[in-house]
């Protein structure tokens, strides 16, 4: 436990005009980690000196920012088994304070939803017709055509709450669901795209009969086949290699949530998050 006296008297002196009277305290604070947080919040409610307010804030941030890159170590080093666990660190990095058992059980109830009407002999394509029914025509998740550049699209509790997002973070969440209903559907790293594909998991290593079909999740769960990827790539001018069609790990579709982060703070000018995200980038490519 820490000295809450100390911290008290530590936080009062976070405005000292004398730059190596603050880097101690700074440091001294950074040191507690996350049990200094609630004595910090509480002191920046109190402050009235704004030098002192903007100190508090950048510390939390900074101690927040160490847990979620500590976190996300942690979930590597476990071998990032679960993408639901990796997409909640990356969220979060923006939103430190969200209850996240409620997009838990938000997940929760959509996969409900759909495992009361699924039938037990439903074929591939039936299955998938289903998810689609109740996750964009009951649900109304859509892909945010209108402000794609938006960070927003890319947090999985914000695309949860105003039920749009973008082509990684729709496919994450339909994946995730699907899975949790032990139908077998993984994301694809397209280039410029993010899909999903419907495996065979019987026939795995023969590719063309693994995979029975990709899946949309940007276009309301739209099926199609591999001759669609083959065009799809032609007109990128790139050559069909084996990555774009297979399934990839839980550790690059975090990359690929990060990436588009970074590319939306750039659109913004958001430079120190550009920077922080960065940060997150090079633990996951380690």
């Amino acid at each position: 436990m820490i000295n809450q006296t100390e911290v008290n008297s530590l936080i009062r002196l976070l405005d000292d005009p004398d730059q190596e009277i603050y880097n101690h305290v700074h440091n001294k604070l950074l040191s507690y980690g996350i049990e200094a947080i609630e004595p910090l919040e509480s002191a920046f409610e109190q402050a009235f000196d704004s030098i002192q307010q903007e100190r508090i804030a950048n510390l939390v941030h900074e101690i927040q920012f160490g847990i979620v890159k500590n976190d996300l170590k942690l979930w590597l080093h476990g071998g990032a088994f679960d993408l639901l666990q990796g997409a909640l660190i990356i969220n979060r990095y923006q939103y430190p304070d969200l209850d996240e058992q409620k997009i838990i059980n938000q997940i929760e109830a959509i996969k409900r939803d759909i495992w009361i009407q699924m039938m037990n002999e439903a074929s591939p394509a039936e299955q998938i017709k289903l998810i689609n029914h109740v996750f964009y025509h009951i649900y109304g998740f859509s892909g945010n055509i209108t402000n794609h550049h938006d960070p927003q699209n890319s947090y999985l509790s914000q695309v949860l709450e105003t039920k749009k997002g973008n082509q990684i973070s729709l496919a994450i969440i339909y994946s995730i669901i699907a899975q949790k209903l032990d139908i077998p559907v993984y994301g694809v790293n397209l280039p410029q795209h993010f899909i999903l594909a419907y495996v065979d998991e019987t026939q795995q290593n023969d590719f063309e009969g693994g995979i029975l079909f990709y899946i949309n999740a940007f276009n309301k769960g739209l099926i199609f086949g591999r001759r669609d990827v083959d065009i799809f790539l032609k007109n990128l001018n790139l050559k069909a290699d084996k990555q774009f069609y297979e399934p990839c790990s839980n550790t690059e579709i975090v990359k690929r949530i990060l990436r588009n982060l970074i590319s939306a703070y750039e659109h913004l000018g958001s430079a120190e998050k550009v920077a922080e995200l960065n940060e997150l980038l090079a633990i996951v490519e380690e």
